[in-house]
Protein backbone atom coordinates (compact mmCIF):
# COMPACT_ATOMS: atom_id res chain seq x y z
CA UNK A 1 0.00 0.00 0.00
CA UNK A 2 1.11 3.69 -0.87
CA UNK A 3 0.19 6.82 0.28
CA UNK A 4 0.34 10.10 -0.95
CA UNK A 5 -0.65 13.99 0.28
CA UNK A 6 -0.99 17.07 -2.04
CA UNK A 7 1.17 19.52 -0.31
CA UNK A 8 0.11 22.43 -2.66
CA UNK A 9 -2.60 24.92 -0.65
CA UNK A 10 -4.09 25.66 -4.30
CA UNK A 11 -6.99 24.36 -5.47
CA UNK A 12 -9.84 25.49 -7.82
CA UNK A 13 -12.51 27.65 -6.65
CA UNK A 14 -15.42 25.89 -8.47
CA UNK A 15 -14.46 22.01 -8.92
CA UNK A 16 -16.25 19.82 -11.84
CA UNK A 17 -17.05 16.78 -10.31
CA UNK A 18 -18.11 15.63 -13.13
CA UNK A 19 -14.97 15.68 -15.17
CA UNK A 20 -13.25 15.02 -12.06
CA UNK A 21 -15.00 11.52 -12.12
CA UNK A 22 -14.72 11.02 -15.51
CA UNK A 23 -10.67 11.32 -15.19
CA UNK A 24 -10.81 9.35 -12.34
CA UNK A 25 -12.48 6.48 -14.07
CA UNK A 26 -10.51 6.21 -17.00
CA UNK A 27 -7.24 6.18 -14.55
CA UNK A 28 -8.62 3.51 -12.84
CA UNK A 29 -8.84 1.62 -15.40
CA UNK A 30 -12.61 2.12 -16.67
CA UNK A 31 -16.14 0.62 -15.71
CA UNK A 32 -14.71 -3.11 -16.08
CA UNK A 33 -12.32 -2.09 -12.84
CA UNK A 34 -14.78 -1.01 -10.69
CA UNK A 35 -16.58 -3.46 -8.14
CA UNK A 36 -17.56 -0.69 -6.05
CA UNK A 37 -17.71 2.64 -4.45
CA UNK A 38 -18.41 4.76 -1.76
CA UNK A 39 -17.35 7.49 0.03
CA UNK A 40 -16.67 8.79 3.45
CA UNK A 41 -16.34 12.57 4.77
CA UNK A 42 -13.11 13.48 2.92
CA UNK A 43 -12.65 10.20 0.31
CA UNK A 44 -14.01 8.60 -3.02
CA UNK A 45 -13.22 5.01 -1.86
CA UNK A 46 -13.02 2.57 -4.94
CA UNK A 47 -12.80 -1.03 -4.82
CA UNK A 48 -11.11 -2.29 -7.50
CA UNK A 49 -11.13 -5.27 -9.36
CA UNK A 50 -7.43 -5.30 -9.91
CA UNK A 51 -6.19 -3.18 -8.23
CA UNK A 52 -2.62 -2.55 -10.00
CA UNK A 53 -4.37 -0.99 -12.86
CA UNK A 54 -4.85 1.82 -11.16
CA UNK A 55 -2.57 5.30 -12.13
CA UNK A 56 -2.55 6.58 -8.38
CA UNK A 57 0.41 9.03 -9.22
CA UNK A 58 -1.62 10.57 -12.14
CA UNK A 59 -4.92 10.68 -10.06
CA UNK A 60 -3.48 12.64 -7.38
CA UNK A 61 -1.93 14.58 -9.42
CA UNK A 62 -5.50 15.88 -10.80
CA UNK A 63 -6.95 19.43 -9.95
CA UNK A 64 -9.13 19.13 -6.56
CA UNK A 65 -7.51 15.71 -5.50
CA UNK A 66 -6.03 16.43 -1.81
CA UNK A 67 -4.15 12.74 -2.11
CA UNK A 68 -4.56 9.28 -2.74
CA UNK A 69 -4.34 5.93 -1.09
CA UNK A 70 -3.38 2.92 -2.70
CA UNK A 71 -4.26 -0.68 -0.99
CA UNK A 72 -6.98 -3.02 -1.47
CA UNK A 73 -9.46 -0.44 -1.44
CA UNK A 74 -7.97 2.96 -3.23
CA UNK A 75 -8.63 5.73 -2.07
CA UNK A 76 -9.08 9.82 -3.43
CA UNK A 77 -8.97 12.44 -0.75
CA UNK A 78 -10.85 15.24 -1.93
CA UNK A 79 -11.62 16.85 1.50
CA UNK A 80 -14.83 17.59 3.36
CA UNK A 81 -17.91 18.56 1.48
CA UNK A 82 -16.51 17.49 -1.66
CA UNK A 83 -16.76 14.08 -1.46
CA UNK A 84 -19.96 12.80 -1.22
CA UNK A 85 -20.77 15.28 -4.17
CA UNK A 86 -17.71 13.74 -6.26
CA UNK A 87 -19.16 9.90 -5.37
CA UNK A 88 -22.44 10.86 -6.81
CA UNK A 89 -21.26 12.62 -10.36
CA UNK A 90 -18.89 9.02 -10.30
CA UNK A 91 -22.46 7.00 -9.92
CA UNK A 92 -23.81 9.11 -12.97
CA UNK A 93 -20.92 8.80 -15.00
CA UNK A 94 -20.49 5.22 -13.96
CA UNK A 95 -24.09 5.09 -14.95
CA UNK A 96 -25.47 3.91 -11.77
CA UNK A 97 -27.54 6.91 -11.36
CA UNK A 98 -29.97 4.65 -9.00
CA UNK A 99 -26.85 4.57 -6.69
CA UNK A 100 -27.82 4.93 -2.86
CA UNK A 101 -26.33 7.97 -1.34
CA UNK A 102 -23.56 6.61 1.06
CA UNK A 103 -22.65 8.75 3.92
CA UNK A 104 -19.43 7.13 5.54
CA UNK A 105 -17.61 3.39 5.40
CA UNK A 106 -20.95 1.68 4.11
CA UNK A 107 -24.07 2.14 2.11
CA UNK A 108 -21.53 1.30 -1.20
CA UNK A 109 -22.86 1.10 -4.48
CA UNK A 110 -21.79 -2.46 -6.22
CA UNK A 111 -20.83 -2.93 -9.70
CA UNK A 112 -21.08 -5.77 -12.13
CA UNK A 113 -18.71 -5.33 -14.86
CA UNK A 114 -19.31 -7.56 -18.10
CA UNK A 115 -17.99 -11.01 -17.23
CA UNK A 116 -17.27 -10.67 -13.67
CA UNK A 117 -19.37 -12.16 -10.95
CA UNK A 118 -20.62 -9.62 -8.10
CA UNK A 119 -19.51 -10.15 -4.82
CA UNK A 120 -21.64 -9.94 -1.94
CA UNK A 121 -21.69 -7.96 1.08
CA UNK A 122 -19.75 -10.72 3.29
CA UNK A 123 -16.47 -10.52 0.79
CA UNK A 124 -16.52 -6.64 0.73
CA UNK A 125 -13.19 -4.92 1.67
CA UNK A 126 -13.43 -1.84 3.92
CA UNK A 127 -10.95 -0.45 5.58
CA UNK A 128 -10.16 2.32 8.14
CA UNK A 129 -8.71 5.72 6.31
CA UNK A 130 -5.25 4.79 6.28
CA UNK A 131 -3.86 8.53 6.83
CA UNK A 132 -2.22 10.78 4.23
CA UNK A 133 1.16 11.93 4.21
CA UNK A 134 3.76 13.94 2.11
CA UNK A 135 3.47 14.20 -1.74
CA UNK A 136 6.73 13.04 -3.04
CA UNK A 137 8.28 12.00 0.15
CA UNK A 138 7.98 8.15 -0.28
CA UNK A 139 10.25 7.47 2.78
CA UNK A 140 7.97 9.69 4.88
CA UNK A 141 4.92 7.77 3.55
CA UNK A 142 6.51 4.51 4.30
CA UNK A 143 7.78 4.97 7.57
CA UNK A 144 4.38 6.89 9.01
CA UNK A 145 2.41 3.99 7.41
CA UNK A 146 4.27 1.28 8.55
CA UNK A 147 4.68 2.19 11.80
CA UNK A 148 0.67 3.24 12.47
CA UNK A 149 -0.85 0.11 10.13
CA UNK A 150 2.20 -1.89 11.99
CA UNK A 151 0.38 -1.71 15.28
CA UNK A 152 -2.73 -2.54 13.92
CA UNK A 153 -2.96 -6.18 12.95
CA UNK A 154 -4.70 -8.20 15.94
CA UNK A 155 -7.78 -9.34 15.65
CA UNK A 156 -9.53 -7.35 18.45
CA UNK A 157 -8.43 -4.22 16.63
CA UNK A 158 -9.76 -5.90 13.68
CA UNK A 159 -13.18 -5.75 15.43
CA UNK A 160 -12.63 -2.87 16.08
CA UNK A 161 -12.57 -1.50 12.90
CA UNK A 162 -15.77 -3.41 11.92
CA UNK A 163 -17.81 -1.64 15.06
CA UNK A 164 -15.88 1.75 13.33
CA UNK A 165 -17.59 0.54 10.15
CA UNK A 166 -20.69 0.02 11.70
CA UNK A 167 -21.34 3.67 13.53
CA UNK A 168 -19.37 5.42 10.71
CA UNK A 169 -22.80 5.77 8.47
CA UNK A 170 -24.69 6.76 11.32
CA UNK A 171 -22.79 9.89 11.81
CA UNK A 172 -24.61 12.19 9.26
CA UNK A 173 -28.24 11.51 11.59
CA UNK A 174 -26.06 12.15 14.52
CA UNK A 175 -25.05 15.49 13.94
CA UNK A 176 -28.75 16.45 11.93
CA UNK A 177 -30.50 15.28 14.82
CA UNK A 178 -28.31 17.04 17.14
CA UNK A 179 -28.18 20.47 15.72
CA UNK A 180 -32.04 20.20 15.37
CA UNK A 181 -31.62 19.62 19.46
CA UNK A 182 -29.36 22.21 20.01
CA UNK A 183 -31.15 24.58 18.02
CA UNK A 184 -34.10 23.98 20.21
CA UNK A 185 -32.53 24.28 23.38
CA UNK A 186 -31.18 27.64 22.50
CA UNK A 187 -35.27 28.67 21.28
CA UNK A 188 -36.34 27.14 24.64
CA UNK A 189 -33.45 29.17 26.82
CA UNK A 190 -34.74 32.39 25.00
CA UNK A 191 -38.70 31.82 25.13
CA UNK A 192 -39.35 28.93 27.69
CA UNK A 193 -43.00 29.30 26.56
CA UNK A 194 -42.46 27.87 23.52
CA UNK A 195 -42.04 24.46 24.96
CA UNK A 196 -46.13 24.03 24.80
CA UNK A 197 -46.33 24.85 21.06
CA UNK A 198 -47.63 21.57 19.02
CA UNK A 199 -44.98 23.13 15.96
CA UNK A 200 -42.10 23.47 18.68
CA UNK A 201 -43.00 19.71 19.46
CA UNK A 202 -42.74 18.76 16.33
CA UNK A 203 -38.67 19.74 15.78
CA UNK A 204 -38.02 18.18 19.20
CA UNK A 205 -39.41 15.41 17.77
CA UNK A 206 -36.84 15.25 14.55
CA UNK A 207 -34.34 15.93 16.65
CA UNK A 208 -35.02 12.94 18.26
CA UNK A 209 -35.32 10.38 15.49
CA UNK A 210 -32.10 9.08 15.01
CA UNK A 211 -31.99 8.13 19.13
CA UNK A 212 -35.06 6.45 18.54
CA UNK A 213 -34.39 4.03 15.73
CA UNK A 214 -31.03 3.90 16.83
CA UNK A 215 -31.01 0.05 17.61
CA UNK A 216 -32.63 -0.54 14.12
CA UNK A 217 -29.79 0.99 12.44
CA UNK A 218 -27.20 -0.66 14.55
CA UNK A 219 -28.93 -3.97 13.77
CA UNK A 220 -28.43 -2.88 10.07
CA UNK A 221 -25.60 -1.71 9.41
CA UNK A 222 -24.06 -4.93 11.46
CA UNK A 223 -25.52 -7.28 9.08
CA UNK A 224 -24.50 -5.84 6.63
CA UNK A 225 -21.29 -5.37 7.45
CA UNK A 226 -20.68 -8.90 8.74
CA UNK A 227 -22.51 -10.09 5.05
CA UNK A 228 -25.65 -11.31 6.18
CA UNK A 229 -29.19 -9.89 5.51
CA UNK A 230 -30.11 -6.34 6.26
CA UNK A 231 -33.65 -6.73 6.67
CA UNK A 232 -32.86 -9.42 9.68
CA UNK A 233 -30.44 -7.05 11.09
CA UNK A 234 -33.01 -4.74 11.41
CA UNK A 235 -35.06 -7.76 13.22
CA UNK A 236 -32.32 -8.30 14.76
CA UNK A 237 -32.00 -4.65 16.70
CA UNK A 238 -35.63 -4.98 17.65
CA UNK A 239 -35.10 -7.98 20.06
CA UNK A 240 -33.48 -6.36 22.74
CA UNK A 241 -35.78 -3.61 22.52
CA UNK A 242 -39.46 -5.50 22.34
CA UNK A 243 -41.82 -3.78 25.09
CA UNK A 244 -43.46 -7.31 26.15
CA UNK A 245 -39.87 -8.17 27.75
CA UNK A 246 -40.85 -5.97 30.48
CA UNK A 247 -43.45 -8.39 31.71
CA UNK A 248 -47.38 -8.37 32.29
CA UNK A 249 -48.28 -5.01 33.43
CA UNK A 250 -50.40 -3.76 36.73
CA UNK A 251 -54.20 -4.05 36.48
CA UNK A 252 -56.50 -2.99 39.47
CA UNK A 253 -56.81 -6.19 40.13
CA UNK A 254 -53.38 -7.72 39.32
CA UNK A 255 -49.62 -6.74 40.41
CA UNK A 256 -47.55 -6.27 37.87
CA UNK A 257 -45.60 -9.22 36.78
CA UNK A 258 -42.23 -9.11 35.31
CA UNK A 259 -40.23 -11.59 33.14
CA UNK A 260 -37.29 -13.27 34.79
CA UNK A 261 -34.34 -15.80 33.38
CA UNK A 262 -32.33 -17.81 35.60
CA UNK A 263 -28.88 -16.65 37.12
CA UNK A 264 -29.58 -12.98 35.69
CA UNK A 265 -33.03 -12.21 37.32
CA UNK A 266 -35.29 -9.62 35.71
CA UNK A 267 -35.48 -8.65 32.25
CA UNK A 268 -36.33 -5.43 30.41
CA UNK A 269 -36.42 -3.28 27.06
CA UNK A 270 -32.78 -1.99 26.11
CA UNK A 271 -30.71 -4.05 28.53
CA UNK A 272 -27.37 -4.43 26.83
CA UNK A 273 -27.67 -1.34 24.83
CA UNK A 274 -26.19 -1.06 21.18
CA UNK A 275 -23.85 -3.46 22.22
CA UNK A 276 -26.37 -6.18 22.73
CA UNK A 277 -28.34 -5.00 19.02
CA UNK A 278 -24.66 -5.43 17.56
CA UNK A 279 -23.94 -8.70 18.87
CA UNK A 280 -27.80 -10.54 18.53
CA UNK A 281 -27.20 -8.98 14.69
CA UNK A 282 -23.80 -10.44 14.49
CA UNK A 283 -25.37 -13.64 16.05
CA UNK A 284 -28.36 -13.61 13.53
CA UNK A 285 -26.02 -13.17 10.87
CA UNK A 286 -23.84 -16.60 11.77
CA UNK A 287 -27.08 -18.06 12.14
CA UNK A 288 -28.82 -17.54 8.48
CA UNK A 289 -25.30 -17.91 6.87
CA UNK A 290 -24.54 -21.50 8.21
CA UNK A 291 -28.61 -22.21 7.54
CA UNK A 292 -28.04 -21.48 4.01
CA UNK A 293 -25.10 -24.01 3.88
CA UNK A 294 -27.24 -26.98 5.03
CA UNK A 295 -31.02 -26.31 4.03
CA UNK A 296 -32.40 -26.93 0.43
CA UNK A 297 -32.70 -24.32 -1.90
CA UNK A 298 -36.70 -25.26 -1.99
CA UNK A 299 -37.24 -24.69 1.79
CA UNK A 300 -34.53 -21.55 1.93
CA UNK A 301 -36.67 -18.75 1.59
CA UNK A 302 -39.09 -20.06 4.10
CA UNK A 303 -36.98 -21.79 6.57
CA UNK A 304 -33.94 -19.89 6.80
CA UNK A 305 -35.96 -16.39 8.34
CA UNK A 306 -37.79 -18.07 10.58
CA UNK A 307 -34.94 -20.52 11.97
CA UNK A 308 -32.59 -17.46 12.10
CA UNK A 309 -35.00 -15.56 14.21
CA UNK A 310 -36.00 -18.04 16.67
CA UNK A 311 -32.36 -19.23 17.21
CA UNK A 312 -31.00 -15.68 17.31
CA UNK A 313 -33.74 -14.25 19.69
CA UNK A 314 -33.42 -16.80 22.42
CA UNK A 315 -29.86 -16.28 22.41
CA UNK A 316 -30.08 -12.24 22.81
CA UNK A 317 -32.58 -12.74 25.60
CA UNK A 318 -31.32 -15.35 27.72
CA UNK A 319 -27.27 -14.69 27.50
CA UNK A 320 -26.82 -11.75 24.78
CA UNK A 321 -29.03 -9.20 26.54
CA UNK A 322 -27.71 -9.68 30.28
CA UNK A 323 -23.82 -10.11 29.37
CA UNK A 324 -23.93 -6.90 27.33
CA UNK A 325 -25.76 -5.18 29.95
CA UNK A 326 -22.88 -5.84 32.22
CA UNK A 327 -20.41 -5.30 29.90
CA UNK A 328 -21.91 -1.50 28.98
CA UNK A 329 -22.39 -1.05 32.84
CA UNK A 330 -18.86 -1.88 33.17
CA UNK A 331 -17.59 0.61 30.67
CA UNK A 332 -19.46 3.53 31.62
CA UNK A 333 -18.86 3.04 35.10
CA UNK A 334 -14.67 3.48 34.39
CA UNK A 335 -14.62 5.75 31.69
CA UNK A 336 -17.85 7.94 32.91
CA UNK A 337 -18.21 7.01 36.70
CA UNK A 338 -14.66 6.67 37.84
CA UNK A 339 -12.32 8.11 35.04
CA UNK A 340 -14.35 11.55 35.23
CA UNK A 341 -16.80 11.89 38.12
CA UNK A 342 -14.25 10.87 40.38
CA UNK A 343 -10.86 11.16 38.58
CA UNK A 344 -11.79 14.53 37.50
CA UNK A 345 -8.97 17.04 36.34
CA UNK A 346 -6.38 14.08 36.27
CA UNK A 347 -9.14 12.21 34.29
CA UNK A 348 -9.75 14.30 32.49
CA UNK A 349 -6.59 15.03 31.56
CA UNK A 350 -5.81 11.06 30.94
CA UNK A 351 -8.10 10.75 28.43
CA UNK A 352 -7.45 13.40 26.29
CA UNK A 353 -3.60 12.43 26.74
CA UNK A 354 -4.20 8.56 25.54
CA UNK A 355 -6.58 9.61 23.12
CA UNK A 356 -4.51 9.98 19.74
CA UNK A 357 -1.91 6.63 21.18
CA UNK A 358 -5.68 4.63 21.07
CA UNK A 359 -6.28 5.96 17.61
CA UNK A 360 -2.71 4.76 16.66
CA UNK A 361 -3.44 1.41 18.47
CA UNK A 362 -6.35 1.37 16.19
CA UNK A 363 -8.70 1.06 19.52
CA UNK A 364 -10.53 3.80 19.08
CA UNK A 365 -13.48 2.92 17.78
CA UNK A 366 -14.33 0.74 20.46
CA UNK A 367 -15.74 4.32 22.19
CA UNK A 368 -18.47 4.37 19.69
CA UNK A 369 -20.90 2.47 20.94
CA UNK A 370 -20.48 4.03 24.34
CA UNK A 371 -21.01 7.13 22.98
CA UNK A 372 -24.17 6.41 21.24
CA UNK A 373 -25.33 4.77 24.04
CA UNK A 374 -24.77 7.39 26.30
CA UNK A 375 -26.67 9.59 23.75
CA UNK A 376 -29.37 7.41 23.71
CA UNK A 377 -29.29 7.46 27.82
CA UNK A 378 -29.40 11.16 28.60
CA UNK A 379 -28.83 12.80 25.48
CA UNK A 380 -25.01 13.65 25.55
CA UNK A 381 -22.06 11.64 25.79
CA UNK A 382 -19.27 13.79 27.98
CA UNK A 383 -16.60 12.03 26.87
CA UNK A 384 -16.53 13.25 23.45
CA UNK A 385 -15.85 16.74 24.30
CA UNK A 386 -12.77 15.92 26.29
CA UNK A 387 -11.11 13.39 23.31
CA UNK A 388 -11.69 16.14 21.09
CA UNK A 389 -8.75 17.84 22.82
CA UNK A 390 -6.53 15.92 21.35
CA UNK A 391 -7.22 17.54 18.24
CA UNK A 392 -7.10 21.02 19.18
CA UNK A 393 -3.74 20.47 20.59
CA UNK A 394 -2.76 19.21 17.31
CA UNK A 395 -3.68 22.69 15.48
CA UNK A 396 -1.78 24.36 18.58
CA UNK A 397 1.48 22.04 17.50
CA UNK A 398 1.27 23.00 13.96
CA UNK A 399 1.35 26.66 14.91
CA UNK A 400 4.56 26.68 16.82
CA UNK A 401 6.14 24.25 14.06
CA UNK A 402 4.85 26.65 11.30
CA UNK A 403 6.70 29.63 13.34
CA UNK A 404 9.89 27.68 14.13
CA UNK A 405 10.18 25.41 10.54
CA UNK A 406 12.11 27.29 7.32
CA UNK A 407 11.62 23.78 5.35
CA UNK A 408 9.72 24.81 2.38
CA UNK A 409 7.58 21.35 2.48
CA UNK A 410 6.86 21.25 5.65
CA UNK A 411 5.37 24.80 5.94
CA UNK A 412 3.39 23.92 2.73
CA UNK A 413 1.65 20.81 4.31
CA UNK A 414 1.49 22.76 7.25
CA UNK A 415 -0.65 25.91 5.89
CA UNK A 416 -3.16 23.58 3.74
CA UNK A 417 -3.61 21.17 6.52
CA UNK A 418 -4.07 23.66 9.47
CA UNK A 419 -7.84 25.22 8.12
CA UNK A 420 -9.39 21.81 8.40
CA UNK A 421 -7.37 21.28 11.63
CA UNK A 422 -9.29 23.94 13.14
CA UNK A 423 -12.56 22.46 11.83
CA UNK A 424 -11.73 18.72 13.37
CA UNK A 425 -10.60 16.69 10.17
CA UNK A 426 -7.07 16.19 12.12
CA UNK A 427 -5.38 13.56 9.56
CA UNK A 428 -3.24 15.06 7.58
CA UNK A 429 -1.77 17.04 10.73
CA UNK A 430 -1.54 14.15 12.24
CA UNK A 431 0.39 11.82 10.17
CA UNK A 432 1.65 14.91 7.70
CA UNK A 433 3.31 16.49 10.42
CA UNK A 434 3.69 15.42 14.13
CA UNK A 435 3.74 11.50 13.78
CA UNK A 436 6.72 11.46 11.28
CA UNK A 437 8.40 14.09 13.72
CA UNK A 438 7.27 12.12 16.45
CA UNK A 439 8.32 14.68 19.08
CA UNK A 440 5.87 17.36 17.94
CA UNK A 441 3.09 14.27 18.36
CA UNK A 442 4.31 13.93 21.76
CA UNK A 443 4.14 17.34 22.60
CA UNK A 444 0.45 17.46 21.10
CA UNK A 445 -0.84 14.64 23.19
CA UNK A 446 0.41 16.57 26.77
CA UNK A 447 -1.17 19.63 25.18
CA UNK A 448 -4.52 18.02 24.88
CA UNK A 449 -4.37 16.86 28.57
CA UNK A 450 -4.46 20.31 29.78
CA UNK A 451 -7.66 20.67 27.78
CA UNK A 452 -9.28 17.76 29.01
CA UNK A 453 -8.64 18.58 32.53
CA UNK A 454 -10.23 22.18 32.42
CA UNK A 455 -13.69 20.84 30.63
CA UNK A 456 -13.29 18.05 33.55
CA UNK A 457 -13.28 20.65 35.93
CA UNK A 458 -15.97 22.28 34.10
CA UNK A 459 -18.31 19.63 34.40
CA UNK A 460 -17.28 19.37 38.61
CA UNK A 461 -18.14 22.74 39.15
CA UNK A 462 -21.06 23.63 36.18
CA UNK A 463 -22.79 20.07 36.11
CA UNK A 464 -22.16 17.71 33.34
CA UNK A 465 -22.50 18.54 29.98
CA UNK A 466 -21.61 16.93 26.69
CA UNK A 467 -21.58 16.31 23.30
CA UNK A 468 -25.23 15.76 21.58
CA UNK A 469 -23.88 14.34 18.64
CA UNK A 470 -21.05 12.78 17.37
CA UNK A 471 -18.85 13.09 14.21
CA UNK A 472 -18.19 16.91 14.81
CA UNK A 473 -15.25 17.98 16.23
CA UNK A 474 -12.88 21.11 16.88
CA UNK A 475 -14.80 24.52 16.21
CA UNK A 476 -17.80 22.61 14.64
CA UNK A 477 -18.44 20.29 17.95
CA UNK A 478 -19.25 24.07 19.94
CA UNK A 479 -22.90 24.11 18.98
CA UNK A 480 -24.29 20.46 19.61
CA UNK A 481 -22.46 21.05 23.64
CA UNK A 482 -25.30 20.19 25.85
CA UNK A 483 -26.73 22.77 28.47
CA UNK A 484 -25.66 26.03 26.73
CA UNK A 485 -21.95 24.83 28.34
CA UNK A 486 -20.39 25.48 25.05
CA UNK A 487 -18.46 28.36 26.47
CA UNK A 488 -16.51 25.45 29.30
CA UNK A 489 -15.72 23.33 25.75
CA UNK A 490 -14.38 26.48 23.49
CA UNK A 491 -12.54 27.26 26.94
CA UNK A 492 -10.48 23.90 26.84
CA UNK A 493 -10.33 23.89 22.96
CA UNK A 494 -7.99 27.27 23.55
CA UNK A 495 -6.40 25.90 26.32
CA UNK A 496 -5.49 22.50 24.34
CA UNK A 497 -4.13 24.91 21.37
CA UNK A 498 -2.15 27.62 23.63
CA UNK A 499 -0.49 24.16 25.59
CA UNK A 500 0.22 22.19 21.95
CA UNK A 501 1.61 25.02 20.76
CA UNK A 502 4.06 26.14 24.35
CA UNK A 503 4.97 22.50 24.83
CA UNK A 504 5.54 22.06 21.22
CA UNK A 505 7.85 25.28 20.23
CA UNK A 506 9.82 24.91 23.69
CA UNK A 507 10.49 20.75 23.77
CA UNK A 508 8.75 19.19 20.86
CA UNK A 509 10.37 20.79 17.66
CA UNK A 510 14.02 22.04 15.97
CA UNK A 511 14.26 22.32 12.33
CA UNK A 512 17.12 20.49 12.09
CA UNK A 513 13.81 17.35 12.72
CA UNK A 514 12.63 18.87 9.49
CA UNK A 515 15.74 18.90 7.36
CA UNK A 516 16.81 15.32 8.29
CA UNK A 517 13.17 13.75 7.93
CA UNK A 518 11.69 15.97 5.27
CA UNK A 519 14.23 16.00 2.88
Amino acid sequence: MRTTFACESSREEVMDYHLLAREILDLVGGPDNIESFTNCMTRLRLNLIRPQTADAEAINGLAGVLGVVEGKQLQVVVGPGHAERLRSAFGEVMGSADSASATDTDATTQVTPPGTAKRGVDSAVVETEPSPVLEGDTDIAVRTKKMVRGTQTSRVQAMFRHVGNIFVPIIPGFIACGLVTAICGIWKTIDPTVANDGWFLVLVGLGGIVIASLNFIVGHNTAQECGGSPVLGLIAGGVPYMPALAGTAATDKTAAIPLTIPIFGELQPGLGGVIGVMITAWLFTVIERRLRKVIPAAMELFLVPVVTLLLGAAASIFVIMPLSSLLMKGLTWLLVDFALAKGGIIGGFILATFFLPMVMLGIHQGLTPIHAQLIANHGFTELLPILAMAGAAQVGMAIAVLMKTRNPKLRSVIKSALPIGILGVGEPLIYGVSLPLLYPFLTACLGGGFGGAFIAWGMQNSGTFGSQAFGLSGLLMAPVISAGKWGWYLGGWLISVIMGAVLTYLFGFKDSMAERIMD
